[in-house]
């Protein structure tokens, strides 16, 4: 049986300040301006033995003036030698250019989640607001819902305001040396194009990013520029991964607090999606529907704002597609003469 989870820390630090979670690993919490309202950055020594003024941080908040005024209390007296992000999303990157110009630190990342948050920044098809909105009606997305969006505009640009001109790949399975310890990467997808975790055996500790979190699942959402993929499967089998790694590794998720218990989360994780396809199994026996009429069976719950209604459908078309590739549930396309041609359904 899977050990459960127990918490290392009762309370997160306060924005603009840092605490030590090991020797030469050190916890700040930035404020995100979302229902799901903190990010988890990291700071590891680097450039020497701890204590050491040289830190590499790992994400960079989102690009707004209470994140980068924390960001300035949290500089003076500490020398940033790089930032390692571990994927594409705003609250992860969105500073990423700004430190750089700022402390002369390299940028870090996957080639895959650099390109595309190049092109999401751009708003270049298919990776613009039109691109998404047609795609979520298709779904069955309605106009209100669509109209937000429009006015809401590019969202992503307002988080990740610009990026690097330049950056330092990270791969699969590298070994970075930082400060006195060595730490491995590991890939995930599902959740970004090529989501990148760190590991120390040394030390047993997994920087999860998002790919790993304690109390709520990571949003898997499927996009118009690839509309037919199986991300959930993907996320699934880079849990996986994580099983290779000892019982008692500390855990350094982006949102929640430092865990242990990491087999018993991935157990949880995988019966959860479980869960989930078959509550959409049974809301689609013998009856075709699209995405977003599914919604309120897969969440229980409405959606207010367009940022939450955009995770919702993307999960939702997420788990119909996981579905379809493994053989449970049927895809009517638009053009089906039985149905309006700008929905999609499914049925099982």
């Amino acid at each position: 049986m899977n050990a459960p989870l127990t918490y290392t820390h009762d309370t997160a630090p306060e924005a603009g300040t840092a605490i030590s979670i090991l020797p030469g690993i050190e916890w700040i919490c930035m404020p995100l301006p979302f229902a799901l309202n903190h990010i988890n950055l990291w700071l590891l020594a680097d450039g020497g033995d701890y204590p050491t003024k040289g830190f590499a941080a790992i994400d960079t908040g989102i690009a707004t003036p209470d994140v980068r005024d924390a960001w300035q209390k949290i500089l003076p007296g500490r020398t940033l030698t790089r930032s390692i992000v571990t994927h594409l999303h705003p609250d992860h990157v969105g500073n990423a250019r700004w430190l750089e110009e700022k402390t002369g630190a390299p940028v870090w990342m996957s080639q895959g989640d650099y390109l595309t948050a190049k092109l999401i920044n751009a708003g270049a098809s298919p990776f613009s607001i039109p691109d998404l909105i047609n795609f979520l009606m298709q779904h069955g997305m309605g106009r209100d819902h669509a109209d937000a969006f429009e006015k809401r505009g590019n969202a992503y640009k307002n988080g990740v305001p610009d990026l690097p001109g330049s950056y330092i790949q990270l791969l699969d399975n590298d070994v970075l040396r930082i400060g006195a310890h060595d730490w491995r990467t590991i890939v995930g997808y599902g959740h970004a194009a090529e989501h990148m975790s760190l590991y120390c055996d040394e030390l047993h500790v997994l920087i999860s990013g998002d790919m790993l979190l304690p109390r709520i699942s990571t949003n898997i959402s499927v996009h118009p520029a690839n509309p037919y993929a199986n991300p959930l499967k993907l996320f699934l089998d880079s849990i996986d991964k994580f099983l290779a790694l000892p019982a008692d590794t500390l855990v350094l998720p982006s949102h929640g607090r430092p865990f242990r218990g990491l087999h018993g989360r991935v157990a949880a994780l995988h019966q959860h999606h479980a869960e989930r396809c078959e509550i959409l199994l049974k809301a689609c026996h013998g009856q075709a529907h699209s995405a977003a009429e599914i919604i309120p069976a897969l969440f229980e719950r409405e959606f207010s704002d367009a940022h939450q209604t955009m995770f919702a459908m993307g999960e939702a078309i997420a788990h119909l597609n996981y579905l379809v590739h493994g053989g449970k549930m049927r895809r009517i396309d638009h053009h089906h003469p039985d149905y309006a041609p700008q929905t999609i359904r499914f049925i099982s």
